[in-house]
């Protein structure tokens, strides 16, 4: 009886298998395309993506803002955190060994690695409501999912975060038409900017 629980439970998780298989093949494809960008390419296509944002109601109205840190050529919205400073709360994450929490910024210099090497900000831990959250991805569709680094941080935090608008930044080329691997569980956005256009 043992073994065949065994059998059941290992035949449970093998369409996960199969996604994540997938969403780690495509997940490494992009990531090369991302990785070639020049600093010139990040800081044009990130203003495009920005001067969007700029113009959304949700962004305009929202008191805490949750933005990340790019890493590996992501996406840049850290000019947000010093042109409508003292106008809004910005919150950055911090990461543990299986969860995330985030901590307001309060300038670079509060600023420290962190356990995945990322920049983190050294303040107490933000436990109120978000208005708006950006959410950083390696692959987005047209139907709002997202294949994220591949740890998971941001799916268990989003999780408990339904009530915050939940919006992706990508370049074009992170952005597919066809749907992407995704389980039912995975956590999807309500919106998407790119430098070209916005849906949802």
């Amino acid at each position: 009886m043992l073994f065949e629980a065994q059998i059941s439970d290992f035949l449970s998780w093998l369409p996960w298998i199969r996604v994540r298989r997938k969403q780690r093949a495509m997940r490494a494809i992009v990531e090369q395309q991302r990785r070639i960008l020049t600093p010139e390419q990040i800081a044009s296509e990130s203003a495009h993506i920005i001067s969007q944002i700029e113009q959304m109601s949700a962004f305009r109205d929202a008191k805490t803002v949750m933005l990340y840190y790019p890493i590996h050529n992501e996406v840049d919205l850290r000019p947000l955190l010093t042109k409508y400073a003292g106008q809004k709360t910005f919150l950055l994450p911090a990461t543990h060994r299986h969860s995330m929490e985030v901590r307001p910024y309060d300038g670079e210099d509060m600023m420290r690695r962190g356990h995945l090497g990322v920049p983190e900000p050294q303040t107490p831990t933000y436990y109120g409501h978000i208005d708006v959250i950006f959410v950083p991805g390696v692959v987005f569709d047209q139907y709002f999912h997202r294949i994220g680094r591949g740890g998971g941080y941001y799916d268990r935090f989003l999780a408990h975060h339904r009530h915050a608008k939940l919006i992706g930044v990508c370049y074009g080329f992170q952005l597919k038409r066809h749907k992407i691997p995704h389980r039912h569980s995975d956590i999807k956005v309500d919106r998407i900017v790119t430098p070209q256009q916005t849906i949802g």
